[in-house]
């Protein structure tokens, strides 16, 4: 297996550029995935395909992370790993894989996109960041937004086969993705972002072990092409994706790199467009739209005080 050159850099000797190649290649890959994981719907159950996606990534992810030397987390890094994995791996992917069942792929990668938001206030409310006024108005506006989308989304709303139930699936998603980029952040400072990975990974293939038995049949009755694109998803959005995105993370900040997914749901609806022949209903572009300006509005940064000229009082009184 030739490992991609990211992962041979190490981190202190990283061009400026790579990190940016890094978030590029997540990008496509992780859009790629909504379009890869709406068409797999139809062969395989959202847990049988979230265990054939992580084996497959937990496999190939192995080969490179144990190449670098068997990693060696504390106790309290090896808890984190397998809280991320548990939750960014294991619920993340089983549950937008049964939203995708009930909302389009544009759509789901909508949703997603309120995760920013939910950072901002995870920090505001966890580590001590303020609770801003755009903080405020952009959670209104994001969650307007989503709103939107479930009515548009909805039966009754005339938007097909679509709804809430769907829609809600994908917070989840967004809610368990939030938090594992939380907790993620940390171990960047001394564990390498393959490893990190890899063990997280893992978790959560073994947190889906539940659903072999449904993969092996599932995967017996599926056609070979739908087994290929589960093994792409296993390789490309997952060992590959999630590794480039864990080396940003160690490069940029949390907040800025959660900025950069705004770019997955326009690539995500081409996508849709190109191989689906389906697109978001036209009333959950605007709360798309409306969603993303709430989360630019919530990670708006506060001026800073402007400096003011010392009170030639005050300064008397100190001479």
């Amino acid at each position: 297996m030739v490992v991609p050159s990211v992962w041979r850099v190490t981190e202190k000797t990283a061009p400026p550029w790579l990190p940016l190649a890094a978030v590029s290649c997540t990008l496509v890959f992780w859009a790629s995935a909504f379009v890869a994981i709406r068409h797999l719907g139809h062969d395989f159950t959202p847990g049988a395909l979230s265990l054939g996606r992580l084996l497959v990534g937990s496999v190939c992810l192995a080969v490179v992370a144990l190449s670098r030397g068997v990693p060696r987390p504390t106790r309290r890094e090896l808890l984190t790993i397998a809280v991320i994995g548990v939750l960014w791996f294991g619920v993340y992917n089983v549950a937008l894989n049964a939203g995708e069942r009930r909302v389009d792929a544009g759509t789901a990668a909508m949703l997603i996109q309120v995760s920013p938001v939910l950072i901002a206030l995870m920090a505001a409310l966890f580590l001590g960041e303020r609770f801003t006024v755009h903080l405020a108005l952009g959670l209104a506006l994001a969650f307007s937004g989503v709103a939107l989308i479930a009515f548009s989304t909805s039966p009754d709303s005339g938007g097909g086969q679509s709804d809430v139930v769907g829609v809600v699936l994908c917070l989840v998603s967004a809610v368990v993705y939030s938090v594992s980029l939380i907790l993620q952040k940390p171990l960047m400072v001394r564990l390498s972002a393959v490893q990190v990975t890899w063990l997280a990974c893992t978790v959560g293939a073994i947190s889906c072990l539940p659903f072999l038995g449904d993969l092996v049949s599932q995967a017996r009755d599926a056609p070979a092409s739908s087994t290929w694109w589960l093994v792409y998803l296993g390789v490309f959005p997952t060992a590959i994706a999630f590794t480039t995105y864990a080396f940003a993370l160690k490069h940029m900040s949390a907040s800025n790199l959660g900025v950069t997914t705004y770019l997955v749901p326009p690539i995500t609806i081409a996508l849709g467009v190109i191989f689906l022949s389906e697109a978001p209903p036209t009333m959950a572009y605007a709360g798309g739209v409306l969603a993303l300006v709430g989360v630019a509005l919530a990670r708006r940064k506060p001026r800073p005080p402007a400096a003011q000229s010392p009170d030639p009082e005050a300064a008397a009184l100190h001479r």
